[in-house]
């Protein structure tokens, strides 16, 4: 079946977002503001306290995108919130275009896009990139009938990513109950030593160094974007040249505990363990590496106490802080206090979080599938064939 394709520009409004003062942002305050990094969580924490035009505002279930970086399309979940700048709202026509055809539609073109922009630093996305994009355009009843499939199989990707959540929320049930709340230390575990005492904490190396025509090779290395709250991003690993002095300084090893130097404020302390997932790897050096030289913690111990409240509330009090960003030096990391519960009660929890991992790989292995047959979905809707 032969279907019509137009530019966007032919069927939706695309409003781009206005160059709120950032003087006037604060953490309560105000109207929410939908900044770039809001656009896949849904939400923003990030409040603007001056005046505004009620056509900047954003509601729920609205098309947002986000115009640097990936170039990211979400319906928006947060409330009643205002478009910042590099971030467009985009709506389909009435009675031309469907609003659920069109947000199924535009991850992959924006994809594309997006793997054709060259960059330095930052891809950019214009509107008029947008506006040109092409679009098949079967009938409205043909458009609701495709989006609704799609609606279903998306849903399901949902569940498994819900059940997930849950599984992982079950692991820190566990750990609050074995190990009390970490900020008030509750079961008065010894708390007088600090990270630095215990491990070897190193930065990592820096891209662009001059090697000044010492012998390299090629090696993969960790990016921030790669190391997640308990959980590795591999899905993009970088490579660097570097020499073999380096590689052996910043090779990681099983049990490394990764963590960012900086971020989203609630996101300081983020990290995860390195269990030798690649043969060889280096670190970058806006990620720390944590290198336990004791038998004092087990390092999945230290990965949730970490990134417990106890670690959250640490790092946000210690931290450096600009305009929704914040970050943590080596300093402040080896300072950072510990509990010292039990080596027993230490791995008693391993074993349990072992079990519950269990239930996590089968989770992710079936969302992989699930994510499979939606991509497959998707691309035989647009081409006429489902």
């Amino acid at each position: 079946m032969t279907v019509v394709t137009v530019k966007l520009e032919k069927v939706v409004d695309i409003l781009s977002g206005f160059a709120f003062k950032s003087e006037l942002f604060n953490n309560s305050e105000g109207m929410p503001i939908i900044r770039i990094r809001d656009v896949v969580r849904g939400f923003s924490k990030t409040c603007y306290s001056g005046e505004f035009g009620n056509n900047f505002l954003v509601q729920n279930d609205e098309t947002v995108i986000g115009m640097d970086g990936n170039f990211n399309v979400a319906k928006w979940k947060g409330g009643p919130a205002l478009l910042n700048q590099r971030v467009c709202k985009i709506k389909a026509r009435e009675g031309i275009l469907d609003d659920d055809y069109l947000f199924h539609f535009l991850p992959k073109a924006l994809k594309k896009i997006e793997d054709s922009t060259p960059f330095v630093t930052v891809k950019h996305l214009s509107v008029k990139g947008v506006k040109e994009i092409d679009i098949p355009l079967p009938t409205i009843p043909e458009q609701r009938r495709i989006a609704a499939i799609l609606d279903q199989a998306d849903a399901l990707r949902v569940q498994r990513r819900e059940a997930l959540v849950q599984l992982d929320s079950l692991t820190q049930s566990i750990f609050i109950e074995m190990f009390g709340e970490p900020v008030a230390n509750s079961k008065e575990w010894p708390d007088s030593t600090t990270l630095g005492e215990i491990a070897q904490i190193v930065s990592g190396i820096t891209k662009g160094r001059p090697l000044n025509g010492k012998l390299a090779r090629t090696v993969p290395y960790l990016a921030v974007a790669n190391v997640q709250d308990k959980a590795l991003n591999l899905s993009a690993v970088k490579d660097i040249d570097a020499t073999e002095d380096e590689i052996q300084r910043y090779k990681l090893k099983k049990n490394d505990l990764l963590l960012t130097e900086g971020g989203d404020p609630d996101k300081l302390g983020r990290g995860t363990l390195w269990n030798d997932e690649l043969l060889e790897c280096i670190h970058q050096n806006h990620i720390f590496r944590v290198r336990l030289i004791t038998e004092q913690l087990t390092p999945l111990f230290l990965n949730w106490l970490v990134s417990s409240q106890r670690g959250k509330k640490y790092f946000l009090r210690s931290a450096k802080q600009t305009t929704g960003i914040a970050s943590i030096n080596m300093t402040q990391l080896r300072s950072f206090p510990l509990l010292l519960p039990p080596m027993k009660l230490q791995q008693d929890f391993i074993r349990v979080a072992g079990v519950i991992e269990s239930q996590q790989i089968i989770q992710r292995r079936c969302l992989a599938e699930l994510d499979a047959l939606f991509a497959s979905l998707q691309h035989r809707a647009f081409r006429g064939e489902l």
